[in-house]
């Protein structure tokens, strides 16, 4: 990964009040990033189970979304999300998430990214993401 990506991808998750909440972090290997939910207990939507909040999967999906764009056009500024479709396969347990996203296609204006998320085995996955992001040049 060059050192432009990884400036980026530093300046994203600064910029990201909503990264700092719900503790997320990122580890690269190479060109491929994943994203990390650690667990908390703020996190914590149904006690009774305990289950992760819906709403704290869904910004994890997409804040993972918009951190490989970060990465992967280093020279624009955050992109805006257009929509997002959230599907919930399963709950996410009291215990870390993982996530990675997968760039469909990455226009001049607008971005197709699928992000798909899991807990033990990235083959049963929790939750998955679809969404379209306009893609903002910088100034």
């Amino acid at each position: 990964m060059d050192e432009a990506a990884t400036q980026s991808l530093d300046a994203f998750l600064q910029r990201a009040p909503y990264v700092r909440f719900l503790g997320m972090r990122v580890e690269l290997a190479g060109d491929e990033m994943t994203a990390i939910l650690p667990f908390s207990r703020h996190l914590i939507g149904n006690p009774m189970l305990p289950a992760l909040h819906g709403g704290a999967i869904g910004a994890f999906l997409e804040l993972t979304a918009l951190a490989q764009l970060a990465v992967a056009d280093p020279g624009r500024r955050m992109p805006k999300t257009i929509d997002i479709t959230v599907e919930y396969l399963r709950s996410g347990r009291a215990q870390d998430t993982y996530a990675r996203a997968i760039l469909r296609k990455v226009g001049r204006r607008v971005a197709n990214v699928q992000v798909e998320a899991w807990q033990d085995s990235r083959a049963q996955p929790i939750a998955g993401l679809t969404g379209h992001f306009l893609m903002r040049n910088e100034g």
